[in-house]
């Protein structure tokens, strides 16, 4: 029989290694430019007598990062997509963000006359790029999430009537996300 004090300790086991994990898989596949992704990820979780709360949180953008997101040329399996309808305001705004990204890449476009062009027009350029080809799953956090499940105690999982997809989503839901 599983204790409260025993089921506390395999969940902040699990907690800690999945956070542990996920970041380390984001710098691995070097998605930690600004860290901003990196330091919001975290885990929390309470035990009761019959039940427990566990939730993980994190930039909102994490988890297209983890995800990843359908463009209009290239489909992923995934919920997120981009809107071939839509317009270029939202990237816009990206651009910005994808700018910096450039800078610290020291990627520039080569003009024609063999001068770089500006951040900023790389900025834009990579915005559009991302509308067509989409973002690609890393599942840089649900691989930890998954491997870490499986290592759960049966008696655990049965207790609480677990299931690896529902926790998931459950955890994740996007109304937690830091944004």
């Amino acid at each position: 029989m599983l204790t409260k004090g025993e089921g506390r300790k395999f969940l902040e086991e699990f907690r800690d290694k999945v956070v542990r994990e996920a970041k380390h898989n984001l710098s691995k596949k070097r998605k930690r430019v600004s860290k901003k992704l990196y330091e919001s990820i975290d885990g929390d979780f309470e035990v009761f007598e019959n039940s427990f709360s566990l939730s993980f949180s994190m930039e909102e953008y994490g988890l297209y990062q983890d995800k990843g997101v359908s463009g209009t040329e290239r489909k992923y399996n995934t919920p997120y997509s981009y809107s071939s309808s839509s317009n270029l305001v939202g990237l816009e705004y990206h651009t910005g963000f994808l700018s910096k990204w450039a800078r610290f890449r020291g990627m520039q476009p080569r003009l024609g006359n063999g001068k770089f062009g500006s951040y900023k027009s790389m900025g834009y350029i990579l915005a559009r790029s991302i509308k067509k080809k989409g973002i690609k799953p890393s599942l840089f956090f649900t691989k930890p999430f998954e491997k870490y499940f499986k290592k759960l105690p049966d008696e655990l999982i049965e207790r609480f009537g677990l299931d690896v997809e529902d926790l998931l989503a459950f955890s994740l839901n996007e109304k937690r996300l830091r944004s």
